[in-house]
Order: structure tokens, then C-alpha cells, then sequence
């Protein structure tokens, strides 16, 4: 019983890092929408600009004129991939690295689940270019996935170079 109260715990925090970006995916949108109109830019660095972007696709806009019905398929999908990692976090809680990313990704997920039911697409501001090359633009949602991704490789690698 003591290992899985431990476990209940360690969850915890993880489902704790989780709910943090969430807000602050969330918070962050709430500013752009209340600030920016669709298609507003602001210059912040030769390099930077805040925008508002509606994606109603995937990463990169994949999707994004398929007719409506991807709006559903990623929500589903998110829900599905949101519903695994819980379960993953409850079976591997004291794996640290491994458990950070995926309450990055986790957060992150279900960021872009809500703006998917709240308003049919993903709402994206932070803007990356550099001489002539043009980073699509993404969400505090969308860093938190990417840096769960990479906190996942890393964790794999580890885990080999110790076998």
C-alpha cells in the first residue's frame, strides 16, 4: 500500500507541472484574444513579432483546409493521447525526467484541446523569423509539447547509454 500511495503522490506533481502550463498556455491566450485582432502584429525584435494566428490544423497548419472535420479528429485525439499519459505518469512516477515530459506534453495537449472546443481551432502569437526564413507560428502549448518531446529523446538516450 505504501508504493502506491508514493505513486499517488509522485502523480501528483506531475499532474501539478501539467495544470501549470495549462494556465499559463491559457492565460497567455486570453491576452492575445483580448489584445489582438486576427492577423495583428507587434515588432518586438528583428527577429520576433506577437501575432494572432488561428490554426485549425496541426503542427505546421497540416490539415488545416480539410473541411472541419480535423477539428474533431485532433480534440479526439488529444483527449485519447491526454488519457494515456495519465495512465503513463501513474505507472512510471518515479522516472523524473521521463514524467516531465510527458506533463509537458500533457499540458500542452489538452492547451490546444480547449481552444479546439472553445473556438475551432488553435490559437498561436509567438512568431520566429531570421534572414528570410520563417518559423510558423506557435503557443506556449505548442513549447511545452516540443520540450516534452525533446525530454523524451533525452530520456531514451540515457536509458540506452546506461544498458
Amino acid at each position: 500500500m505504501a508504493k502506491s500511495a508514493k505513486g499517488s503522490s509522485g502523480m501528483l506533481q506531475w499532474l501539478g507541472l501539467a495544470f501549470i502550463i495549462l494556465l499559463v498556455d491559457q492565460f497567455t491566450k486570453v491576452l492575445i484574444v483580448g489584445y489582438y485582432h486576427l492577423g495583428d502584429s507587434t515588432f518586438v525584435t528583428n527577429f520576433f513579432n506577437v501575432v494572432r494566428v488561428h490554426n485549425s490544423g496541426a503542427a505546421f497548419s497540416f490539415l488545416a483546409n480539410a473541411g472541419g472535420w480535423q477539428r474533431w479528429f485532433f480534440t479526439g485525439l488529444g483527449c485519447v493521447a491526454a488519457a494515456v499519459i495519465v495512465w503513463m505518469l501513474r505507472a512510471h512516477a518515479g522516472q523524473k525526467l521521463f514524467c516531465f515530459a510527458m506533463a509537458c506534453i500533457l499540458g500542452g495537449a489538452i492547451g490546444n484541446v480547449i481552444d479546439r472546443i472553445a473556438y475551432g481551432h488553435v490559437i498561436d502569437f509567438l512568431d520566429f523569423h531570421w534572414r528570410g526564413m520563417h518559423f510558423p507560428a506557435f503557443n506556449v502549448a505548442d513549447s511545452a509539447i516540443t520540450l516534452g518531446a525533446i525530454g523524451l529523446i533525452l530520456d531514451e538516450l540515457l536509458r540506452v547509454r546506461k544498458t
